[in-house]
């Protein structure tokens, strides 16, 4: 772990000049001139979650211990940097196509959103030849059910692309998506420690990561995420649950995410979770009382920064991580 949030912690000044450079930026929407600052800051936070897995599993080899496969490894380390490709290839787009949404709001987009589901699905065929995870799953109020060929063939693949694309729609404040995966991945990290799953490596070496990640990414941000963190952190996720056989968690603990798709869901997935900026650093809702967005029922009650909407989708993310924690140790569900 502290392999990893160290070559974050060093290597994103480095990364952020170079970024920048070669013209790989984003406009921080947030900020009165709206500055454009270095993006893809997925790529820094991957090089330091891949650098620690290839550590572990050293290590683990050379004590001649097994907890962590190969194959599995192997198929981890894959899906991960095919999502990650994928995230950061967006990321170089990005910067050569402006639009305007119908609200006004100056923004920037990559690769279209129908293309990014079938993009990110390519991910889940590593775990699927190496038949990653177990076909016998705890379906809350049901119990243990073994869904076969489904699990490989249709659960997985869903996975991967549901995690990747949901924890995509959330986000563009300064810090909250890093923040947010610190959040859940020390609970999902810490019921598979608990649970003695063999997901644990991947989770905690993914928040050291983010830990030398974030001080980069609080406001006002040095560096954006981009989709490459992004799709990487719904990647993590996917390939965690998977091989862990902690799914139930998964969907426990990330439950706001899920709320997120259904709210962009009521606007057929084209609306944005970004405020409309006043004079005095409050966000506006950009739908008016509709909400598409925790972030818009955050803005409808009360008058909040940036910074400020950040700090409450963390606390929302660390209320819902607490929450599903007590409810699978108590087999409430």
């Amino acid at each position: 772990m502290m392999i990893s949030f160290l070559a974050v912690y060093l290597l994103s000044p480095v990364a952020k000049k170079f970024l920048y450079a070669v013209g790989i930026v984003g406009l921080d929407l947030h900020k009165k001139n709206r500055p454009k600052i270095s993006s893809g800051g997925g790529i820094i936070v991957a090089f330091g979650i891949l650098t620690g897995l290839f550590l572990y599993i050293g290590l683990e080899t050379f004590l001649g211990q097994n907890n962590f496969g190969v194959e599995e490894f192997l198929a981890v380390t894959s899906s991960i940097l095919i999502v990650t490709f994928v995230g950061f290839l967006d990321d170089l787009n990005v910067k050569s196509r402006p639009t305007k949404t119908k609200e006004g709001k100056d923004i920037r987009v990559g690769i279209p959103q129908k293309i990014k589901p079938l993009l990110t699905l390519f991910a889940a065929i590593p775990l699927i030849v190496v038949n990653a995870g177990q076909t016998t799953i705890t379906i809350p109020f049901v119990g243990q059910t073994n869904v076969g060929l489904l699990y490989p063939f249709l659960l997985v693949p869903i996975g991967m692309v549901g995690a990747t694309n949901m924890i995509n729609m959330l986000g563009g404040f300064n810090g909250s998506e890093a923040g947010m995966a610190i959040i859940y991945t020390s609970a999902l990290g810490i019921y598979a420690f608990l649970s003695q799953s063999s997901a644990f490596p991947i989770l905690f070496i993914t928040l050291a990561s983010l830990l030398g990640f974030i001080k980069y990414n609080w406001h006002p941000a040095k560096i954006l995420p981009g989709d490459s963190l992004t799709y990487l952190l719904g990647s993590v996720v996917a390939t965690s649950v998977i091989v862990g056989n902690i799914e139930l968690a998964g969907v426990v603990i990330l439950f706001p995410f899920f709320i997120e798709g259904l709210l962009k869901a009521r606007k057929k997935f084209d609306a944005t979770s970004l405020g409309k900026l006043r004079s005095d650093g409050k966000l506006d809702p950009p739908y008016g009382n509709k909400i598409y967005s925790w972030t818009h029922l955050w803005m409808n009650l009360g008058r909040f920064s940036e910074q400020q909407i950040t700090i409450l989708l963390i606390v929302c993310q660390l209320l819902f991580s607490v929450l599903g924690l007590l409810l699978l140790w108590t087999k409430i569900i």
